[in-house]
């Protein structure tokens, strides 16, 4: 696979963003807190948030070490990184709704919304709750 920066580009390469989105969603998702995980791996939280916003590049043993942690093969954090970098090459231009789906999804509050809306074990329930989502909308 071609790198996605040949120039040199201000700002973190796509790939280390696309996989510290990754890092921060399976760790949201398994509730853990930026602080719990760096004394998980003997970092500072600071450390995490770099690694989570791409400005620092993870190396493969730290890499290995938070899929051990976070409980998944190290190919998750490449999962879908094709339609990362096609967005890092238009500059957000053109945004599909598909993508900004795929940003609430990987954010706090779409990991948290879908935590709880899956806890939901009441067919009618969720329907409720989905009518007053588009009722708040509009």
């Amino acid at each position: 696979m071609a790198k996605a920066n040949t120039l040199k580009e201000a700002g973190p390469d796509p790939i280390d963003v696309h996989v510290g989105n990754r890092v921060r969603m399976r760790r949201v998702m398994t509730g853990l807190s930026q602080v719990k995980l760096a004394k998980q791996v003997g970092l500072t939280f600071q450390q995490i948030q770099k690694y989570e916003k791409g400005t620092n590049r993870i190396c493969a043993s730290r890499l290995f070490e938070f899929a051990q942690i976070l409980d998944v093969p190290v190919e998750y954090f490449f999962q879908d990184t094709d339609d990362d970098l096609e967005r890092s090459r238009t500059d957000g231009q053109d945004e599909s709704d598909a993508y900004s789906i795929y940003d609430f999804l990987n954010s706090y509050e779409g990991v948290e919304l879908n935590r709880a809306f899956m806890q939901i074990k009441e067919p009618k329930v969720r329907r409720i709750v989905l009518d007053l989502m588009r009722t708040l909308v509009d």
